[in-house]
């Protein structure tokens, strides 16, 4: 259903809070479609609410050149 808001759970290598700050930004340039951004460098995730598809979102955080893998959608 388009519209519908999802959350997504990534595990992104982050070793401190620029790696975290350098997610939510270049997840920000998704726009409006960003509800939520979490990030936890202790546990090294990043929990997203949006509407766009998991894909997105992913190719989005590989612009980070950090490895980024899906734990839950």
């Amino acid at each position: 259903m388009e519209g519908q808001i999802k959350t997504y759970t990534f595990n992104m290598e982050m070793s401190c809070e620029g790696c975290a700050k350098a997610a939510k930004r270049v997840l920000m340039t998704l726009g409006d479609a960003i509800k939520e951004i979490e990030t936890n460098v202790e546990n090294n995730t990043v929990t997203v609410q949006t509407t766009l598809p998991v894909d997105d979102v992913l190719h989005k955080l590989e612009e980070t050149q950090k490895k980024v893998v899906l734990v839950t959608s």
